[in-house]
């Protein structure tokens, strides 16, 4: 079973870190393999607490054509060919990411992929428990159609979108399969600037698909305070997507608008955070409040000296505190009742201080 699944159907938030294909960029700053970085981005994902890693599987031959023109900040990553980039980065295959599954599962964490051709959506569906579209093929609807038939749950990514796509996208997946799924809001520009964010769009889709679970997945460039995460999850996020990197200084790719383990750490502090300030929403008095209920609030409080056998009339009472006697709220039934004793003035109402008078 899936433990993004099974926490986002719990209410719990999610984090999966985007590796991508990161770890090329880290084997070569660190002097060793790609299996060795990929594996070694996974460990500190576990470390860091992060809940999924997923990995973007493809083979630049399926993906793009030669002429392809770059959509990224060419000061980061000078390639103007999408082909030529993604052919630096496509040598892993089915044993590869077998071997990542593997060694995922022995620490704990969920491995994620995201597919790009037919032969990886095979392949990946022994090896995953979600899948994930990329917000790419959104409008791939015979892809969609393929994945969905897969019968699993899946994270859809809707960036660049009309909300006619969107639900053209869901209702193929619906078609075919019943199981959980989740619109994750994304933006296509890299990295997006704080002001094209658009993080509202999270409660539109919230009321547009009620029956659907919503995330993000961001390509902000992490900052200290995480607002765009604490807001995003504030707004219904339940699930969050981002680039994970072990280096932010690299040049290339998706380190610089990634998140690290540091980031990775403060955002799920800063969500635990939230999840306190946030309580459970029960509209109730609590138990810390209790002490401040009863002396912050009113009692019915005599305002003048009443002798026994008398008549309680409304101009004989005010209301004072604390709350420790006959509360406000009962006035009506207090009126026409008689006292059963002397009661001096301010003194607070009790129930046996009064007797109804039977008509």
């Amino acid at each position: 079973m899936s433990t993004i699944i099974d926490r986002i159907s719990e209410g719990k938030f999610a984090l999966i870190a985007e590796i991508g294909v990161n770890y090329y960029d880290i084997a070569v700053k660190e002097g060793i393999t790609p299996m060795e970085a990929a594996k070694k981005m996974i460990k500190e994902a576990k470390d860091a607490g992060i809940h999924a890693v997923k990995f973007q599987t493809y083979k630049a031959g399926t993906l793009a054509a030669k002429a392809s023109p770059s959509y990224w900040d060419l000061t980061e990553e000078a390639t103007t060919s999408q082909y030529e980039l993604f052919k630096k980065f496509d040598s892993f295959g089915y044993a590869e990411y077998k071997e990542l599954k593997e060694y995922s599962d022995e620490l704990s964490i969920e491995f994620l992929s995201t597919a790009f051709d037919f032969e990886s959506a095979d392949y990946l569906d022994e090896l995953m428990d979600v899948y994930k579209i990329s917000s790419s093929d959104l409008s791939n609807i015979p892809f969609i159609e393929y994945q969905a038939k897969k019968n699993k749950p899946i994270l859809l990514s809707v960036g660049a979108s009309e909300l006619e796509e969107v639900e053209r996208a869901v209702d193929t997946i619906r078609a075919y399969n019943d199981k959980p799924l989740v619109l994750l809001h994304c933006v296509l520009e890299y990295p997006t600037p704080l002001e094209h964010a658009n993080l509202l769009k999270i409660a539109s889709l919230k009321n547009q698909f009620p029956d659907l679970y919503i995330g993000y997945s961001d390509h902000t460039k992490p900052t200290q305070s995480n607002d765009v995460i604490k807001t995003a999850y504030n707004l219904g996020a339940i699930c969050v997507e981002k680039h994970y990197t072990l280096d932010k200084t690299l040049k290339g790719n998706d380190h610089y608008h990634a998140m690290d383990p540091e980031d990775a750490r403060r955002i799920l502090s800063d969500i635990d955070t939230l999840d306190m300030l946030r309580g459970n929403g029960d509209i109730k008095c609590l138990d810390s409040e209790l002490t401040a209920r009863k002396n912050a609030r009113r009692s019915i409080v005599s305002a003048v000296s009443i002798k026994m056998g008398t008549a309680i009339t409304e101009d004989m009472l005010t209301y004072k505190r604390p709350g420790t006697g006959i509360s406000p709220d009962r006035m009506e039934e207090i009126i026409g009742m008689v006292a059963k004793m002397d009661i001096e003035e301010d003194t607070i109402l009790q129930d046996e201080m009064l007797v109804k008078v039977e008509v």
